[in-house]
């Protein structure tokens, strides 16, 4: 019974994080698809609107706006496209644009929070805040730097909320995270057996981190948010599997393997301003702490090979900004009609540091919601947003001495952009 009982409990965990991880592209690897309801306004004023349960993960002093208890739930599809045109490569035996790296993602989303008592609140959070899954078809140039990489995380965030006066509310929260990573790439771009053979890391870890924030109304027209996410770090441990025809040549192998990483903290300065009863503008201003992520060196812990540097990813990422400005028109007693517009900053500061894995840039968001107030208390929001990407351009060499260790020249141009849809139901006790 004992082994039953905990069988089960393993399979639920695997179960909730296959569904709250499903990964794709935003800017960087960071998620900010925690709701519907902001995806209309391009996620401005976050920290400051306090209008759902969903607050919790942007700001959980907002659930001091809140009911006695409330609930959110949704879900956003994402797809992402990233084409890639050849330039100038020299990748030995590998060729190939490997169609498009992107692919359709759904991530979901739960939140709850309830009133302990009038000036203070509890609430949950489950979601993904970073994501990301980029995999090429065959045949592909840069095979050697990467065929597939994927990365999952699932985040619980339990959070406090207090009213300390009629101005100023403060709130907390607990964030416990897995992370889950998937690393596949060719050996090499020298003649067989090295390229037709392949590298994949698989790794996971568990951290923990937390956030603040703090809520000020300026006027009963006017409020302004700010909130903080921690960093987590976290010492991924698992398997480095190389197969193929090289597996039998090669006498370093297969080995368990690990890697040092961790994500960036994040800032949120959010304002709300009602203009007239029909009318309300929010603004934002955000800051994610990319720079924690210098290079990922991705280590082997056993065999002939034991505490060497198996390979390191270079990403050398920047600090990045995001502005955000959008607006609310109240069309009726039902229907609110939402739009937004961001800028949004990639953590990859050019050609040179640009991976395959990441063919990132900068980005313009445009978007568009309604909510519909279904009954008293319920309430359905629909967003939708495109996202138009820079092009990119990506000089990434990876050449090396040792034949077993080249991985290439990539050299040439990327085409991308993403499109969203967001549902998220809302319920009010």
């Amino acid at each position: 019974m004992a082994y039953k009982t905990a069988w089960a409990v393993k399979s639920m965990q695997a179960a909730a994080f296959a569904a709250f991880s499903l990964s794709a592209n935003a800017s960087g690897f960071q998620l900010l698809e925690q709701n519907a309801s902001g995806l209309g306004n391009a996620y401005a004023g976050a920290a400051a609107v306090g209008e759902d349960a969903s607050t919790v993960f942007f700001n959980p002093a907002g659930m001091t706006r809140l009911q006695k208890a409330e609930i959110s739930a949704g879900a956003a599809l994402i797809r992402p496209s990233y084409r890639y045109t050849n330039a100038d490569s020299q990748t030995g035996v590998l060729a190939g644009e490997g169609g498009d790296a992107g692919a359709l993602a759904a991530l979901p989303n739960v939140y709850g929070a309830y009133a302990l008592r009038p000036d203070v609140y509890v609430g949950l959070g489950i979601g993904a805040p970073f994501g990301l899954k980029t995999e090429y078809d065959s045949p592909w140039a840069g095979a050697a730097q990467s065929l597939k990489f994927d990365v999952k995380t699932l985040n619980v965030n339990p959070s406090i909320g207090w009213r300390a006066n009629e101005k100023w509310s403060f709130g907390a929260g607990v964030n416990y995270q897995k992370i889950n990573i998937d690393y596949v790439r060719s050996v090499s771009v020298a003649a067989a057996p090295y390229a037709a053979s392949s590298a994949q890391f698989k790794a996971e870890d568990t951290g923990t981190g937390w956030n603040v924030g703090a809520l000020f109304t300026v006027s009963p027209a006017m409020r302004i948010g700010m909130s903080y996410r921690s960093a987590i770090k976290y010492s991924v441990t698992g398997d480095l599997l190389v197969t193929g025809p090289v597996a039998a040549l090669n006498a370093a192998g297969s080995s368990a393997a690990r890697a040092n990483v961790k994500l960036p903290s994040s800032f949120i300065l959010s304002v709300v301003q009602k203009l007239d009863d029909r009318w309300e503008m929010l603004g934002d201003l955000s800051r994610t702490q990319w720079s924690s992520i210098r290079q990922v060196d991705i280590e082997r812990t056993s065999g002939l090979a034991s505490g060497q540097i198996a390979q390191t990813l270079h990403t050398d990422f920047r600090d990045t900004w995001r502005v955000a400005f959008g607006g609310t028109y109240l069309i009726n007693d039902a229907w609110r009609y939402r739009f937004g517009i961001a800028y949004d900053q990639s953590p990859v500061k050019g050609a040179d540091q640009r991976l395959v894995s990441l063919p990132d840039n900068d980005r313009l968001w445009f978007t568009s919601g309604v909510q519909w107030q279904v009954r008293p208390g319920a309430r359905l929001d629909l967003g939708a947003a495109y996202l138009h990407i820079r092009p990119a351009a990506i000089h990434n060499d990876q050449r090396a001495a040792a034949a077993t260790a080249n991985r290439g020249l990539v050299d040439g141009r990327y085409e991308g952009s993403v499109v969203i849809l967001g549902l998220q139901y809302s319920h009010a006790f």
